[in-house]
């Protein structure tokens, strides 16, 4: 018997993706499982990078720096990955970027037993950045082969759940380990972290596309780099939410790409705590991801696309704008729990909406241009932002941030955004698939009429 024919009768045995309950469902149990583990060990570098800037440095710009630079090259990488992610099989490169990243961060714990090298921070962490966003978007990719259309914001939102879980526990450790060993042996727990994630990728299935379901297979086609990144942005301006969408969260992640840093300078500078603590406000921050992972697939079944990601993208700014004013430790981690929750929630139904609308073959590439149009100011922002806070002090810089993000919330219900209906894939916003385009031809879509 072929191994087509035995996977065949696998699903004719086990029932579709999205006819069986999650739990149910062997392989997005397994990726699920990995990606828990990988974000456990992920929080440490999280914690652990800027903490080992901060400690050699004693400068939160020089934090911001690092921050911007890293978003720089995932900017960079966006260009590549989408195109990348739909040529190449899935499985192999979501395996192949755990193993980059495990030995790229591996090195710094090794290097750091001879004493801090602060260079060294800005070579690896753009490198795992890139290496990072086409696992990004090859994760994205994946998730509705594993569970279906239907499933897919319940899926996204437990998968976001047990990874703010994990980041609930990471954050503790990385702070427990960082005062007793230093940060740079909790860098050394998130490289072991990609490491396991790599091994239980090794046991997923994941669905594969015809082979007319990659580009450059229609008829001889052959498309370059730059089809490729105008076949996602032209996808993108098509439909009317998604174009709204990348507009306003180009302004959002401008502003609040550089809040981890604030908050841990705020804590640390401001406030007067070890590292410790920092550790502490950040796991408590991720049981806001955990409870807002947990409400979004209700809260969008009851309210629709519009009223969810608006208020969240709302409640968002309130609670940025009131960090900075934040003189206990525990106002300063219910604050930043509830930007979490609500950051959870916007970007869980955000992703949900371009894994649903959007054509199996086009999904590298639409989520890889969303992403590079989403954080192409980002890096920029993060400089700017944590360079405000050492000039003038976090409050006004929280203050304006918080307010601007509010005033997004504002602007989107003016925008498409605001007719998003309850139904998970509603057909009057969805653009139609483009034909084949032969080589030199320019993909074309015009937006659907509501």
């Amino acid at each position: 018997m072929t191994h087509g024919a035995a996977r065949r009768e696998d699903v004719a045995d086990e029932g579709l993706p999205g006819t069986r309950p999650l739990w149910r469902q062997r392989d997005f149990g397994v990726f699920w499982a990995a990606q828990t583990l990988s974000v456990l060990g992920d929080s440490f570098a999280l914690i652990a990078l800027p903490l080992l800037v901060l400690e050699a440095t004693g400068s939160v710009a020089r934090m911001g720096l690092l921050t911007a630079v890293g978003g720089a090259a995932a900017f960079v990488a966006a260009v590549f990955a989408g195109p990348v992610v739909d040529r190449v099989d899935r499985r192999r490169l979501l395996i192949v970027c755990d193993l980059v990243r495990m030995g790229l961060f591996g090195v710094v714990p090794l290097v750091w037993l001879f004493g801090p090298q602060i260079w060294l921070l800005y070579v690896v962490l753009p490198l795992c950045e890139a290496v990072g966003m086409l696992f990004a978007v090859g994760y994205v990719t994946v998730v509705r082969g594993l569970v279906g259309t239907a499933q897919l914001t319940e899926a996204n939102g437990r998968l976001n759940a047990t990874a703010a879980a994990a980041g609930v526990l990471g954050p503790l450790c990385a702070g427990v380990v960082a005062a007793w060993s230093g940060p740079a042996t909790a860098v050394g727990v998130d490289a072991a972290s990609f490491g396991v994630s790599a091994a239980c990728l090794f046991f997923v299935r994941f669905s594969k596309g015809t082979p007319d379901d990659r580009p450059g297979q229609h008829k001889g086609e052959r498309t370059g780099l730059w089809q490729d990144l105008r076949t996602g942005v032209a996808f993108l301006y098509g439909h009317p939410v998604l174009r709204s969408l990348t507009a306003l969260l180009f302004v959002f992640s401008f502003l609040t790409l550089g809040l981890n840093d604030l908050v841990i300078y705020h804590l640390k500078h401001d406030l007067g705590h070890d590292d410790g603590t920092v550790g502490t406000v950040m796991a408590v921050g991720a049981l806001g991801t955990i409870t807002g992972a947990l409400l979004v697939a209700r809260l969008r079944r009851r309210l629709g696309f519009g009223p969810t990601w608006t208020g969240s993208v709302a409640v968002c700014g309130l609670a940025f704008a009131g960090l900075g004013w934040a003189r206990d430790v525990p106002v300063v981690a219910a604050l930043s729990a509830a930007f979490l929750a609500c950051a959870g929630m916007a970007g869980t139904c955000s992703m949900s909406l371009r894994q649903e609308v959007t054509p199996e073959h086009l999904l590298g590439r639409v989520t890889s241009a969303f992403w590079m149009l989403q954080y192409a100011a980002a890096p920029i922002g993060a400089a700017v932002l944590t360079w405000g806070a050492e000039e003038q002090g976090t409050t006004p810089v929280a203050l304006a941030a918080g307010a601007t993000c509010v005033l997004l919330a504002v602007a989107a219900l003016f925008t498409p955004i605001r007719g998003s209906g309850r139904s998970p894939v509603d057909p009057a916003v969805v653009p139609q698939t483009p034909p084949p385009q032969q080589p030199g031809s320019q993909v074309r879509q015009q937006p659907e009429q509501r």
